[in-house]
C-alpha cells in the first residue's frame, strides 16, 4: 500500500519544498495540498469538520498548483496532488492550461483531487450558486478534460462554452482525476461519470459504501474506481483494513505547522511505509 501525506500549506507553516523533500527521502508516494481562495469573514457558514472556530490555516491557504510546482523542482518521484482543488470556483481555460503545464514539467506526477466546497460564501463571491456548485464543478471538469485531451478542444455547455481552440502543453499523465466527498448516489454519479477515483475525507465507511460505487461505476460502464481515503490518521489497525478492502493508497494527515512540529509527525507515519 502506497502512503501519501496532506498538510494545509501556509505563509507560517512548513515550506512546501521542505516537506515534499523530507516526504519523499522518507518513501512516502504523494503529497497533496489542500484550497481555499479566501475565506470571507462574515463566517456565515460553519466550520464543515464542527468546530467552534474556523482554523487559522484557512485563512492562509497557499495556491495549491504554485505550491505544487515548488515542490515539483525538488523532487524526481513524489506524486503531487490537489487535495483538494475547488473546481466551480476556477475559470476552467486557464486551470487546465496550468495542470498540463505543471505535470509538462514534473514528467506526469500531477494528480487532480477535486471537491465541490461547503462554505457558502467563498462559492458565492465566484459567481456560483451554492446549489449549482456540482453542475458547475462537473463541467469546468469535463470541460478541461477536452483540453487535455484534444488536439481542437471546443465545449458548449450550459456553465461553460468555448469554441473549438488549440492548447498546449498537453498533460503527460492524464491526469488521474479523484472526486472527494461523502459517500452518496450523488457523488458516485460524478466519479462514475468522469473519474478515476474516489477520495473519501478521513476514511470512514469506506467497506460499506463499496457496492454503491461498484454499481455506480457498472452503471455508467466504466471500471471501478479507485478509493483513496484522506486525511487520515494511521495505525497498524486502520491501515490493513483499508488493504482487506483492496485499497491501494492512503493519504495521512499533516498538522499545519512549522518543520518543528511537522517532521516528528512524518518520522512518526514513516514507519508505516513499505509495510
Amino acid at each position: 500500500m502506497r502512503l501519501g501525506v496532506t498538510m494545509f500549506a501556509t505563509d507560517t507553516a512548513m515550506p512546501v519544498a521542505a516537506l515534499a523533500r523530507a516526504a519523499e527521502e522518507r518513501g512516502f508516494a504523494s503529497l497533496y495540498l489542500p484550497e481555499h481562495t479566501h475565506i470571507p469573514v462574515s463566517r456565515r457558514t460553519p466550520p464543515a469538520a464542527g468546530q467552534d472556530t474556523l482554523p487559522e490555516e484557512y485563512k492562509r491557504t497557499l495556491d495549491p498548483l504554485v505550491a505544487l510546482a515548488h515542490a515539483a523542482a525538488v523532487t524526481e518521484r513524489l506524486a503531487l496532488g490537489t487535495g483538494i482543488l475547488l473546481a466551480a470556483q476556477r475559470e476552467p481555460i486557464v486551470t487546465a492550461k496550468a495542470v498540463a503545464t505543471l505535470d509538462h514539467l514534473c514528467g506526469g506526477r500531477v494528480v487532480l483531487g477535486v471537491g465541490f466546497g461547503w462554505n457558502v460564501e467563498e462559492i458565492q463571491d465566484h459567481g456560483v450558486p451554492y446549489g449549482s456548485r456540482r453542475d458547475v464543478a462537473r463541467e469546468h471538469l469535463l470541460a478541461m478534460k477536452e483540453l487535455w485531451s484534444r488536439e481542437e478542444a471546443g465545449f458548449d455547455g450550459r456553465h461553460v462554452r468555448f469554441e473549438p481552440s488549440w492548447s498546449w502543453p498537453k498533460p503527460v499523465s492524464g491526469p488521474p482525476v479523484y472526486v472527494g466527498g461523502a459517500a452518496g448516489p450523488k457523488l458516485f454519479a460524478h466519479v462514475a461519470e468522469y473519474a478515476d477515483g474516489w477520495m473519501p475525507i478521513g476514511g470512514r465507511g469506506v467497506k460499506a459504501a463499496l457496492p454503491a460505487l461498484r454499481e455506480a461505476c457498472e452503471k455508467a460502464g466504466r471500471p471501478m474506481a479507485k478509493v483513496i481515503p484522506f486525511g487520515t490518521l494511521p495505525s497498524r489497525e486502520k491501515l490493513d483494513y483499508y488493504a482487506e478492502t483492496g485499497v491501494e493508497e492512503v493519504v495521512l494527515s499533516l498538522p499545519s505547522a512549522p518543520a518543528g512540529r511537522v517532521l516528528p509527525v512524518l518520522d512518526d507515519y514513516a514507519r508505516f511505509v513499505g509495510t
